[in-house]
């Protein structure tokens, strides 16, 4: 990347105010030894799920809230977001994030769980939309279930999907930058999905259900 490229993600990357709802937020975060989206991925989020019009969403791996107010604060007013994780004290944490944010309880579905055992119990063709920010090993059945849950017209977004740039390096091939290196080409070559691969934060892979 050239010095004014490097630049210029850095400006757009810092370009979004946030609040003090995700200054909090990103702060129980940090105390849970969570990493949490920057404010450049959580600005996109936002654009989508405003965009999309999604009235269902679903998010895999719920962290501390910080990615799942930003995309609340997309969804329309009768929205409902089902979040997903393994750690109760993530999904305390981003509960008292919803409510700071002003989101009705029944606005926002949390569930404890592995996704791996979750996802399967949701049901076909059911959300508009499905954000995807876990356990990088279990991607691939992950997307798998996204493609399954999504109607169609519906938005999959896959975070970290660069893995810090690792996954343009052909040299890196551990196994984390391997499984993102391969959803990125099967989901490229899915005729399901037409996708992107956006370089905002550590790299978000979007796709639509055709």
């Amino acid at each position: 990347m050239s010095a004014d490229k490097s630049t210029s993600w850095s400006y757009a990357e810092d370009l979004p105010a946030e609040d003090e709802v995700l200054l909090h937020a990103r702060e129980r975060s940090f105390e849970l030894g969570v990493t949490p989206i920057g404010p450049g991925v959580g600005a996109v989020l936002t654009v989508l799920a405003a965009a999309s019009k999604a009235q269902t969403a679903v998010e895999i791996g719920t962290g501390a809230g910080v990615s799942g107010v930003c995309i609340l604060r997309g969804l329309g007013p009768q929205a409902v977001l089902t979040t997903i994780d393994v750690d109760v004290e993530h999904l305390k944490a981003a509960r008292e994030a919803f409510q700071e944010a002003g989101s009705p309880a029944n606005r926002t579905r949390t569930i404890s769980g592995r996704a791996g055992d979750v996802l399967p119990r949701l049901t076909d063709g059911a959300y508009d939309l499905v954000f995807i920010d876990a356990d990088k090993p279990n991607y691939p059945s992950y997307v798998e279930q996204a493609v399954r849950l999504l109607k169609s017209g519906g938005l999959l977004i896959v975070n970290d999907a660069l893995d810090k740039d690792r996954v343009a390096n052909p040299a890196a091939r551990d196994a984390t930058t391997v499984v993102l290196r391969q959803i990125g080409k099967s989901i490229r070559d899915d005729d399901r999905l037409a996708s992107a691969m956006l370089p905002t934060g550590d790299g978000l892979l979007i796709a639509v259900k055709k």
